[in-house]
């Protein structure tokens, strides 16, 4: 019996992003290899019922079993991964591919005024190879894209400097035409051509912004010194390099026979992405999964990760690039931990991808079982805010007044990183007059855990205050009078730089913005501030209401309360029936009313 493969779950774990996908049947053999600009939309077309395909994507299709992919910056790179891998592996459904067949190469030519061509044999020659091209039309692009933008020279004369210098050569119609500057008679010194030519090989190697940052200045020299005519011209090549965005990730050939690794872990799992590259390109690609056992460290697990890698693909390599020091007992090996260059962009490469595996990895897993998400926000916060204890139940006080009237407090609890709401409250304020921000908080907090303590209410882990110091400090001292200071976790967020302030320490912690750990604090706080202006408002507005009706003669407190709890609003009470009216009013009280709302409109 055939197993069923579920492309619909495949599908969900691919992003849309440019790379390569491969195709494995039930025995695990890899049988297509494919590139795409967006990877969850080209392979989802496979699956598509009502699709019109041959015979032979039909009976491929019916093979799939797994789907692998990886992820790559743009769609230059997807040709070239996709090309490497091909020839390495030759798919059963692929074209197949001669044995002579070869790709092409641009050559950076070593001689005098360097030509600019392309090649499908390359030589050991001492010239600059770039390549190999998977498409014969993205390579002319960019050769064209050269052409237009500097004047190079595409004759064979030997142009040594004695040959110059002695005059043997004339200007062709190249010249003529201003396709070339004439370096065969000297028009065009050497440096000049030397400097175009440097240009180019930033850009063959993926640093086009050099060359633009580069040009931006000689067009504002030039602007500044009024030669338009070559502000113009740079003008012209500024606009022509910015339309050319792509850059690719494997160009240089001088990259031969390394190895590429790269880890993202957490306190459960560790996930290991290798990168084969051979004479500049990706041929093998690999992302595993690590359960940990123990609490082993990133350094033991790449280790392990790169021994069981070199042995499944028969790896010679003499160089490994590693994301940070690790120490091997091979002595023939060379570890490389890159800062910039073409080495550093493998690593990013890989590191790309085997961030993206771990994440999709983690979003299965906790799909399937939703308290380990819960777990793993709780354990990060308890790492990052040096926390004694998992924070499962935390609470969050925040104020609000109106020129310190109306002064409220409000707390919400959020119970494993979910909002509680049961357990919202708010608080009237009792003792303090006026504007005092730090006496509000000071009074909320006393009141909360006073009533905790005489319940044998639990306690919560961790406590938020909105605000910087001064209310940390006004809440801490609450805490001290309870005698439970030393039982909770306190810290207030100062909402202008998302500053955490800790008591007693003068620096305050920052957190990644992007943080989960941030996050759950940043819902806390809004969600307080929510819950709490919204109360302050009702209360607010009920004032208000009060302070209007006690204008009325005959209305006094009690009759007011009456009507607001009856109607709730002034509009409403204007709008009632005498009827309705007269459930609450006497006839003076109801004619005064009458008076009041004729003369106020």
């Amino acid at each position: 019996m055939k197993s069923v493969f579920d492309h619909k779950k495949a599908l969900a774990d691919i992003p849309h992003k440019p790379g390569v996908y491969q195709y494995f049947d039930m025995d695990d053999n890899l049988i297509y290899i494919g590139k795409a600009k967006d990877l969850r939309n080209r392979v989802g077309s496979y699956f598509i019922q009502d699709r019109q395909v041959n015979g032979k994507t039909r009976m491929l299709v019916s093979k799939i079993r797994r789907i692998s992919f990886t992820i790559v910056d743009t769609e230059i790179d997807a040709w070239l991964l996709e090309n490497s891998l091909i020839k390495k592996h030759q798919p059963r459904y692929n074209i197949n591919l001669k044995d002579d067949k070869t790709y092409p190469w641009i050559i950076v030519k070593k001689e005098d005024f360097p030509r600019i061509f392309w090649t499908r044999k390359p030589i050991k020659d001492g010239s600059t190879y770039y390549g190999p091209y998977g498409s014969i039309g993205m390579m002319h692009t960019i050769l064209d894209l050269i052409r237009e933008t500097y004047t190079l020279r595409t004759c064979n004369l030997p142009l040594t400097p004695a040959n110059i210098a002695a005059g043997k050569f004339k200007v062709c119609l190249e010249y003529q035409i201003g396709n070339c500057k004439g370096p065969c008679q000297n028009y065009q010194t050497k440096a000049a051509y030397d400097e175009n030519i440097e240009e180019i090989k930033d850009i063959l190697n993926g640093k086009i912004g050099n060359v633009i940052r580069t040009v931006k200045l000689v067009i504002k020299k030039a602007s500044e010194e009024l030669n338009f005519e070559l502000a113009h011209a740079y003008q012209r090549k500024l606009g022509i390099l910015e339309k050319y965005q792509s850059k690719s990730t494997v160009v240089n050939s001088a990259i031969t026979n390394i190895d590429v690794v790269s880890i993202a872990s957490d306190e459960r799992y560790a996930f290991v992405n290798y990168l084969k590259v051979m004479n500049g390109t990706i041929i093998q690609t690999q992302t595993i999964e690590i359960k940990k056992r123990l609490d082993e460290s990133d350094e033991e697990l790449l280790s392990i990760a790169i021994a069981e890698f070199r042995t499944k693909f028969n790896s010679t390599s003499k160089e490994i690039i590693v994301p940070f020091s690790i120490s091997l007992s091979d002595e023939n090996l060379k570890l490389t931990v890159p800062k910039l260059g073409e080495k550093k962009k493998l690593l990013e490469l890989s590191e790309k991808n085997v961030l993206f595996f771990r994440k999709e990895k983690l979003n299965q897993y906790e799909k399937l079982n939703p308290e380990l998400r819960t777990e793993r926000i709780l354990t990060q916060m308890q790492k990052d805010l040096r926390l004694t204890q998992l924070p499962h139940h935390i609470e969050c006080f925040d104020n609000s007044n109106f020129q310190g009237k109306y002064p409220v407090s409000a707390i919400v609890v959020f119970r494993d990183a979910k909002p509680s709401k049961k357990d919202y409250r708010h608080f009237n304020v009792k003792t303090v007059e006026g504007p005092n921000d730090f006496a509000t908080m000071e009074e909320a907090v006393y009141r909360r855990y006073k009533r905790m303590l005489e319940e044998n209410q639990s306690l919560p882990q961790l406590i938020i205050i909105d605000g910087g110091k001064g209310q940390l400090s006004s809440a801490v001292s609450s805490l001290k009078k309870l005698g439970i200071e030393n039982k909770v976790t306190i810290i207030g967020i100062a909402k202008r730089l998302e500053e955490l302030f800790y008591p007693g320490d003068s620096f305050p912690l920052y957190l990644d913005k992007k943080s989960e750990t941030l996050k759950v604090i940043q819902q806390l706080r809004d969600e307080a501030h929510r819950f709490g202006i919204t109360f302050h408002r009702k209360k607010r507005d009920q004032g208000t209401l009060k302070s209007e009706l006690s204008l009325i003669p005959g209305i006094g407190k009690s009759t007011t309360d009456r009507l607001l709890l009856r109607f709730k609003s002034v509009k409403k009470i204007r709008e009632a029936t005498e009827q309705e009216l007269a459930e609450i009013l006497n006839k003076k009280q109801m004619l005064a009313l009458g008076e009041y709302f004729r003369n106020s409109g």
